[in-house]
């Protein structure tokens, strides 16, 4: 996995040296997208490189739904961030995921 890509090292030459199967989208351009044109086309273009090559995305940083859902009209499925909870300790994180997955089953 790239993390924070598009930051730093992880840019595009790494997803062909590398076998990444996954990107994170860095959470400055998400907590920007409802104010940059720039951020936008950032995170437009990500998602679709990563669905060009087959390669799942993560948008970090999601804060609310609007974010959400622009982030889902360009394609994006996965999310991480404050909007579905805060940093949890391990067995906590666990109770979470068991609770939210029967929800979901149901």
């Amino acid at each position: 996995m790239l993390d924070d890509f598009g930051t730093g090292y992880s840019s595009l030459s790494h997803l062909h040296k590398l076998a990444a199967d996954r990107v994170k989208i860095d959470q400055s351009f998400v907590r920007d997208l409802a104010r940059s044109k720039d951020a936008r086309a950032i995170i437009q273009a990500v998602l679709g490189i990563g669905q060009s090559l087959g390669i799942g995305v993560t948008a970090e940083g999601v804060e609310d739904e609007l974010q959400q859902g622009f982030l889902r009209s360009y394609g994006c499925h996965e999310y991480q961030g404050y909007l579905f909870s805060r940093p949890l300790p391990a067995d906590a994180a666990a109770a979470f995921l068991e609770a939210h997955t029967e929800r979901a089953a149901a």
